[in-house]
């Protein structure tokens, strides 16, 4: 016979609504309270029924995922991070592709978290930038948290990842190396990330005492193919760069690929860049330095903070606000300067 919170209840000696409390980690039971309810939960084994237990909550325990992004390594790393904390939680995850450049994008999207049921919604970039739809999300009564590279909305609605000094660290480590003549492969302007980490490396190499003109500045559409081509223009003249910083790793595995058509030796003669610290990074030939931003840990925070949204308690509070800070990855892509 299958066990039942009315068990677990009358083991623990409590009541079900008690028992409904420890399930939803709510912060009004006592700690020693909690523990022996937990201990009853898992001596017997219960697993509450999700849709018994939505019902008596009036939610769905459903958190829904947008995105609009070519990068299937960077979903499979979000993707990872908000199941940890939903598995552990007890919540499931829906995801939901979009087109973003579609006349019926933010239709779609409060469609897709209407006939789902969601109790909240994780917008990644670049989507998170559009203002329109989280406003519309907003309207519509869902819960929101938009990942991004800059403060976009309130605190409680977003997980900021300071990519602006990030970019610096790595115009730094460049300069260090004796580099003076850098190329950078942007992402699209239109995107509030490109242009974070574009004037951030700017703006540190000018602290440097390094100018970079505008045409060692190409951009790109964040795709391996289009770090190729930037690649090309940057390495197609007399004199070339001795180092290439990309706005991500695709683009700098891109100039990877172009550096060895033109038998360009890495880091011999051209350092090369990228950011994100993809899986590939690490394996490819020779090995990438990039921006490690931790993609897996923001879902988890990103998650956190819609769960306790959903919660709809006063007495907790949202206190996860801080900023998720990218480290640099030195790998064997980057060297010293030589003399031409």
């Amino acid at each position: 016979m299958a066990v039942t919170i009315n068990d677990v209840a009358k083991l623990s000696g409590v009541s079900k609504r008690t028992v409904s409390r420890v399930i939803n980690r709510s912060p009004s039971v006592g700690e020693a309270t909690r523990e022996r309810v937990l201990k009853i939960i898992h001596d017997l084994n219960f697993s509450p029924d999700k849709q018994a237990r939505g019902l008596a909550s009036s939610r769905s325990y459903l958190l829904g995922l947008i995105y609009d992004n070519p990068d299937a390594l960077y979903i499979d790393q979000v993707q990872r991070g908000a199941l940890d904390v939903c598995s552990e939680l007890g919540y499931e995850l829906v995801v939901h592709p979009c087109q973003s450049k579609a006349i019926d994008f933010i239709a779609d999207c409060l469609s897709f978290i209407s006939r789902s049921k969601l109790d909240g919604v994780i917008i990644l970039p670049p989507v998170s930038e559009n203002k329109a739809l989280a406003a519309a999300i907003c309207q519509a009564g869902c819960h929101y948290i938009r990942l991004a590279s800059v403060d976009l909305d309130d605190h409680q609605n977003t997980v900021v990842c300071d990519e602006r000094s990030a970019m610096k660290e790595m115009a730094t480590h460049l300069v260090s190396l004796g580099h003076k003549d850098i190329g950078f492969i942007s992402g699209p302007h239109y995107f509030k990330s490109s242009m974070e980490r574009m004037e951030g490396f700017v703006s540190a190499l000018e602290e440097c005492g390094v100018n970079i003109s505008s045409n060692r500045i190409i951009e790109g559409r964040n795709s391996y193919e289009s770090g190729i081509v930037c690649a090309e223009q940057l390495l197609s003249g007399p004199v070339k760069p001795t180092a290439i910083v990309a706005n991500n790793d695709e683009m700098a595995a891109g100039a990877l690929r172009v550096a060895h058509n033109l038998k360009l030796s890495v880091p011999d003669q051209l350092s090369v860049a990228g950011f994100d610290d993809n899986i590939l990074a690490s394996r490819i030939i020779p090995s990438l330095t990039t921006i490690c931003r931790p993609v897996e840990n923001m879902a988890s925070l990103a998650v956190q903070k819609l769960i306790n949204m959903s919660q709809s308690d006063d007495s907790m509070p949202l206190k996860l606000t801080k900023a998720i800070t990218p480290v640099l990855i030195c790998r064997e892509s980057t060297g010293k300067r030589t003399e031409n």
